[in-house]
């Protein structure tokens, strides 16, 4: 199958490689020369616009858009809906809000271009792993994606999941649920830690060995530590994506109780020195009530 794939970074690049290893035919582009050499050498047909993409794929298209969410997406998704052609399928297969779907739909609709979102789980190993996939789609326009779903996924790891706009709305609850996981192992590692005479990297890996918390998030865990196991120059502010705030935002819309994803939402921003202020006061407020230091 044919399939023109805009956006060659990290997520794009190994995705492109697993399409041209199983036989796609890929044209892609990205604005960064080096990123279109790197995927040349994999089998890319790598074009230097969009113009020339979208002139490079035979119609009816398959658009596949792999960039940051935000204005970056936004911007591709306005031009095509300029360059594309009535019958070509947009997908938008980056972290965008699944709350900017429905719009999307209607700006590409007014062309008679089709869209879809797919919300894409694997990181930097999906490439060789496979992909999980979360389609929101029409159900023609998923059943015209599936030799491209097959060849993205891990075994059996795709599903439509609703309409447009469904396929982002799963993948924010799903990296909502890895905040509340990731937290939960960090705490667990940090109470072994206060512990001098216990080998915490040693239970981790003893987790992760046939127990009822093993997962593939913990083996990267276990990796990172593995190679700085006193985590030397490692910084303590974690980033969110996004994801993790527009999923506690639905969930407070609908009323639906999410305490552990909101907590470790919350621990992120606390990480920042969001927390400091608040802290702050209770200390000079302690002195002034208590007399305490």
């Amino acid at each position: 199958m044919q399939i023109g794939l805009i956006g060659l970074g990290k997520m794009g690049a190994g995705m492109a490689r697993r399409l041209v290893a199983d036989g796609h035919d890929v044209v892609g582009f990205d604005l960064d020369a080096g990123a279109r050499t790197a995927a040349e050498s994999e089998g890319v047909r790598a074009v230097a616009s969009l113009d020339e993409l979208v002139a490079g794929v035979a119609g009816p298209r398959v658009l596949w858009v792999m960039l940051p969410p935000g204005a970056i997406t936004a911007s591709v998704i306005a031009q095509l809906a300029e360059t594309a052609e009535a019958g070509d399928l947009v997908v938008d297969g980056g972290n965008s809000d699944f709350r900017d779907a429905p719009g999307r739909r209607e700006l590409l609709a007014a062309s008679g271009i089709r869209f879809a979102d797919v919300g894409v789980s694997g990181g930097q190993w999906g490439w060789k792993n496979g992909y999980g996939l979360m389609v929101g789609a029409a159900l023609d326009d998923f059943a015209r994606l599936e030799p491209v779903l097959r060849t993205l996924s891990h075994e059996d790891g795709y599903a439509r999941v609703g309409e447009v706009g469904a396929g982002h709305l799963v993948k924010a609850v799903h990296n909502g649920v890895q905040y509340g996981i990731l937290q939960a192992y960090a705490e667990g590692f940090a109470v072994l830690s206060a512990h001098p005479e216990l080998d915490a990297l040693a239970g981790l890996r003893a987790w992760q060995q046939g127990s009822s918390v093993r997962s593939w998030l913990l083996e990267n865990m276990i990796e990172a530590l593995a190679s700085n196991t006193d985590l030397e120059g490692v910084g303590v502010e974690v980033s969110d994506s996004g994801m993790g705030r527009w999923t506690t935002e639905e969930a407070v819309r609908l009323g639906v109780p999410v305490p552990v994803m909101t907590t470790a939402l919350y621990e992120r921003f606390a990480s920042r020195g969001n927390a400091d202020a608040a802290r702050r006061l209770l200390v000079a407020s302690r002195k002034q009530i208590g007399g305490h230091a």
